[in-house]
C-alpha cells in the first residue's frame, strides 16, 4: 500500500508531502508553497485532488494529485468566510466548508473536471460552525455549532441544496462545545469531540430520532488545567478511536465495541505539543500528529487489541502545523 501524508503549516504557508512506507518511516517527497494560511484539507473521493482552504483571502484551492503524491495548483474558488473545516460528500460533487469565525457552512460545487465553484448555499446563524460531516449513508450532514452547544442536522439534496433533517438539531452538555465527527463504518453511531469540556460523545444515528448514548472524559484522573479537545479519528476497522487535547498535549486512546454504541477508555499517549490534528493512515497501522507549537509531526505504530501508541519517529515541518491528511495512492 503506497500512501502520502500532507501536513498544512500555517504559520509557513507551506504543505509539506511525505511517503509512508510499510514500517511508518516518513519520507519528505515535496514542500509546496501555498497563497495564504493554508490549514483545512481533504482529498477528493476519486483521490485526484487535494482541496485546501486558505485565509485571509477566503478560498478553496485545489491541488492535482500525480502518480507520486505530489500536487499542482490547478484552480480555486471563493468562499463566504474563514475555512476553519473542509469536506466532500461521498461521491465527491459537493466540498462543504465549516466556519467557525463568520458563523456559517457553505456548499461549493465540484464541477466536471474536478475544480470547486462558488457556493450555491451558505447557511448562517451556526455559532462557532466547526465542522461539517456527511454521513456514511451521504444523506445527512452534521454540524456542530461549538458556541451553541448544538449538532444541527441537515439533509443533502441531489442538487447540493441543505434542507433542515426532520430533527433539526440535537443538544450536547452545557458548555461541552462540540466541534469534530467520525462515523462508525455500520453506519449505526457517530462520535462527537467537544472542545471545551474535553469529553467525547457516542450518538446513535441508526433511527429518525438520533439520541446520545454515551459520554466519556477523556482527559486523565486528577486533570485540573483549561479543557482544549481538537481533533478525532476512527481506525478503519472500527476497533479504536483517538482524541487529543491542546492543553495536555495528548493523545486519549478508546477502545469501541462490537456494536459501536460503547466506548472504553484504554490510556494516554504524551504527543507533540499542542496537537492541534492527526489522522490515522488507511491501514489502520499508523497515526500521524502534528505539534501546533513543536512544529513536528510525529509518527505512531497502533500496537495491540487495546490500540495503544507507539511513538517510531518525528519530523520536522513547517511552523504551526495543524492539518494532517493521508492519501493511498492507486
Amino acid at each position: 500500500m503506497k500512501q502520502i501524508v500532507y501536513t498544512a503549516s500555517p504559520e509557513s504557508h507551506q504543505i509539506h508531502a511525505w511517503q509512508l512506507n510499510d514500517e511508518g518511516a516518513l519520507t519528505l517527497l515535496q514542500v509546496v508553497d501555498a497563497p495564504g494560511q493554508i490549514q483545512p484539507m481533504v482529498v477528493s473521493p476519486d483521490k485526484a485532488f487535494l482541496y485546501v482552504g486558505v485565509r485571509p483571502d477566503f478560498r478553496v484551492v485545489a491541488y492535482q494529485i500525480d502518480a507520486e503524491g505530489k500536487i499542482k495548483e490547478a484552480g480555486h474558488a471563493p468562499l463566504p468566510g474563514s475555512p476553519t473545516h473542509i469536506s466532500t460528500d461521498r461521491n465527491g460533487r459537493f466540498i462543504f466548508v465549516g466556519s467557525y469565525n463568520d458563523a456559517c457552512v457553505s456548499v461549493s460545487p465540484i464541477a466536471a473536471d474536478g475544480l470547486p465553484t462558488a457556493p450555491l448555499e451558505v447557511v448562517k446563524g451556526l455559532e462557532g460552525c466547526h465542522s461539517a460531516n456527511i454521513d456514511l449513508g451521504n444523506n445527512t450532514l452534521f454540524v456542530p455549532a461549538l458556541k451553541q452547544d448544538r449538532i444541527c442536522l441537515f439533509t443533502l439534496g441531489e442538487d447540493g441544496k441543505l434542507t433542515p433533517h426532520p430533527q433539526a438539531e440535537v443538544s450536547t452538555t452545557k458548555g461541552a462545545g462540540p466541534r469534530h465527527m467520525v462515523f462508525h463504518l455500520n453506519q449505526c453511531y457517530a462520535y462527537c469531540v467537544n472542545e471545551l469540556d474535553s469529553s467525547v460523545d457516542v450518538w446513535d444515528i441508526s433511527a429518525s430520532n438520533v439520541q446520545k448514548v454515551q459520554s466519556l472524559d477523556m482527559m486523565p484522573e486528577g486533570f485540573s488545567n483549561t479543557r482544549w479537545a481538537a481533533d478525532i479519528h476512527i481506525t478503519p476497522d472500527g476497533r479504536h478511536l483517538y482524541s487529543c487535547d491542546r492543553t495536555a498535549s495528548i493523545i486519549t486512546v478508546f477502545s469501541i465495541n462490537a456494536t459501536g454504541s460503547a466506548l472504553t477508555t484504554e490510556g494516554y499517549q504524551p504527543t507533540e505539543t499542542q496537537p492541534r490534528g492527526f489522522n490515522i493512515d488507511h491501514s489502520g497501522q499508523y497515526l500521524v500528529a502534528a505539534g501546533q507549537k513543536s512544529h513536528h509531526i510525529e509518527v505512531y505504530k497502533i500496537t495491540s487489541d487495546h490500540g495503544l501508541l507507539q511513538p517510531l519517529a518525528r519530523y520536522a515541518v513547517g511552523q504551526g502545523p495543524m492539518w494532517v491528511v493521508i492519501h493511498q495512492l492507486g
